[in-house]
């Protein structure tokens, strides 16, 4: 009380309330002041949360604020997951040591042209689809060709990724199909399997509506008789990083059409 009396007393400007907030608790705030470091996912984002987001924060702790870039390793994201490919690479390089130098797969350049390694490599891919027809399968009920294209786009349901404008893209392809003759869709159209995976967060609408689009569309074009295995359209649900492990092997298109600045 007697420091409150005192005219040079002040609180600290992060103590002040100011009436046009809500009073909430700010869960990301509370982050920055309990953690013991903070990051953004790129340099971009690093660089953002230290100008913008939380910038009183970074004027205060300038050290707690650091850059951590997202990668991926082969250990997993080959060697683990992909363990029929893992097989061919290290037998054509003559070591495993590619696992822990990628350095090393430039050893498989001068096998480029080899028909032996290309129809193992074949083999290997269309073993991984195999899986996916079965995934597919089991969580969906819907049947696709493992001779069709798997075109492949999994990650955050969101407006900037652009889901939306992929499926529509599918839905102005299923239409052009529609207006075809049966020959003339055979000869114009690779047999494409296109297949969705994502979380939308719990409160963000739009993004929930894109995945009921794409779940429509997948309920009308899957059961067309006149397009068959022409064109599939598949959203699994509960993705994850184990199931990401069973589609990134076996996609053979692998969609990542974000907004221009937006990554």
């Amino acid at each position: 009380d007697a420091e409150k009396e005192d005219p040079e007393y002040e609180l600290d400007p992060f103590a002040k309330y100011d009436p046009q907030f809500p009073r909430v608790v700010r869960m990301a705030n509370l982050c920055v002041v309990g953690g013991h470091s903070v990051n953004g996912v790129a340099e971009i984002h690093s660089e953002i949360v230290k100008q913008d987001v939380f910038n009183s924060f970074y004027e205060m702790w300038p050290t707690k604020f650091q850059n951590k870039t997202n990668g991926v390793t082969p250990r997993r994201w080959i060697r683990f997951c992909n363990p029929e490919l893992s097989t061919i690479i290290s037998k054509w390089i003559g070591s495993d040591d590619w696992i822990l130098n990628t350095d090393k797969l430039a050893g498989l350049k001068k096998f480029a042209d080899d028909e032996d390694l290309q129809s193992e490599w074949r083999t290997a891919k269309r073993n991984n689809k195999m899986k996916v027809v079965s995934l597919i399968r089991d969580k969906t009920g819907y049947i696709v060709s493992p001779d069709a294209m798997f075109d492949v786009q999994v990650k955050r349901i969101h407006e900037y990724k652009r889901q939306l404008l992929n499926i529509l893209g599918i839905v102005y392809r299923y239409k052009k199909m529609k207006e075809m003759s049966a020959k003339d869709r055979r000869k114009s159209f690779v047999p494409r399997v296109c297949i969705f995976g994502g979380k939308a967060f719990a409160t963000y609408v739009q993004a929930k509506r894109i995945v009921k689009f794409i779940t429509d569309v997948a309920a009308t074009v899957n059961y067309d008789p006149d397009i068959g295995d022409l064109l599939k359209v598949v959203f699994v649900p509960d993705y994850n990083v184990s199931v990401a492990e069973t589609l990134i092997p076996a996609s053979e298109l692998s969609q990542h059409i974000s907004t221009a600045g937006m990554e």
